[in-house]
């Protein structure tokens, strides 16, 4: 099943390198040839979002690889690093636009060949909409968070579009050219709070924040309907990329066979897996004799 998943995941950021490649070419050509800059602002957009295709691409095919000499716990954080490395990407790329569009709202220039401008950011906006659907399929499919970050890539890349194309418009008809630098800035803005948001996520998968409370609270009703498990403590979780990374200390009656217990913590282990997908699940038991949270274990089960 893994398999099968890791080469969807595989299909899905090669279609995205490739759809992303495409439309750099023609914003570059049409942007150069008409002098937009709010085209221009768009092809650099979609040049991040072809490096962060790129690195999608790689991410995925590496972060699954098996555990080995000097990775015991896999190679999923390649993911989580990827999606920092976008974001970086992203945050320079808004800058960079703010840059040119500061230039252009000094310089007395007009753009010209508006239509071809529009007929490319209504291409870009259908091609970006299918294949970020695409992308937003497959990550909640196989939990990837590399794919997840591309996605959000190419749907912000639709509303810039979008903005693009209103502010063409507006110049095609009224003529006014500063609205074509104006627009370049505010797609900057937009540009600039997706990688802002996207840094966040992945500096607190990095430094292993814990799972969202409502996973962990899913984890704790599975423990709870056990009535083999007396109680637990130091429940851990963290992620590594598309893998949820869990263990606890079970705390089970001191007289209970070995083969029960092991049975007792397959099943929690199966159903947490049931729950959230792609979990690796270490349990630690512990006979329970005293404890000073429950007191003196019962006797008898």
């Amino acid at each position: 099943m893994e398999l099968v998943d890791n080469k969807l995941k595989e299909r899905t950021a090669r279609l995205s390198v490739i759809s992303n490649t495409v439309l750099v070419i023609l914003k570059l050509v049409v942007g150069f040839y008409t002098g937009a800059v709010s085209i221009i602002s768009e092809a650099a957009h979609s040049a991040v979002d072809l490096l962060a295709a790129m690195i999608a691409f790689y991410a995925v095919s590496k972060a699954d690889l098996p555990p080995d000499e000097n990775h015991a716990y896999g190679h999923g954080k390649i993911e989580n690093l990827s999606g920092a490395i976008e974001a970086v990407l992203i945050i320079v790329a808004a800058i960079w636009i703010v840059y040119e569009a500061g230039a252009k709202l000094t310089g007395n220039y007009v753009p010209e060949f508006l239509e071809y401008g529009i007929v490319v950011m209504i291409l870009s906006m259908v091609a970006n909409y299918w294949v970020s659907s695409q992308l937003y399929k497959v990550a909640k499919q196989t939990g990837s968070h590399a794919l997840e970050a591309d996605a959000l890539h190419l749907r912000a890349d639709i509303w810039t579009s979008a903005g693009v194309l209103v502010g063409l418009l507006i110049i095609k008809i009224t003529g006014l050219a500063w609205i074509d630098p104006v627009i370049g800035i505010l797609v900057a803005g937009v540009v600039f709070k997706a990688g802002y948001g996207m840094t966040k996520k992945s500096l607190y998968e990095l430094t292993d924040v814990s799972l969202p409370l409502e996973e962990e609270q899913l984890i704790i009703n599975v423990i709870n309907s056990h009535t083999e498990v007396i109680s637990f403590h130091k429940l851990r979780t963290r992620r590594s990329g598309s893998r949820r990374l869990i263990d606890m200390h079970l705390i089970l009656f001191k007289d209970m066979h070995l083969n029960k217990a092991h049975m007792v913590c397959d099943q929690i282990e199966a159903e947490i897996k049931e729950q959230l997908q792609y979990c690796d699940v270490v349990i630690h038991i512990e006979p329970c004799d005293y404890h000073e949270d429950i007191g003196a274990c019962p006797l008898n089960e």
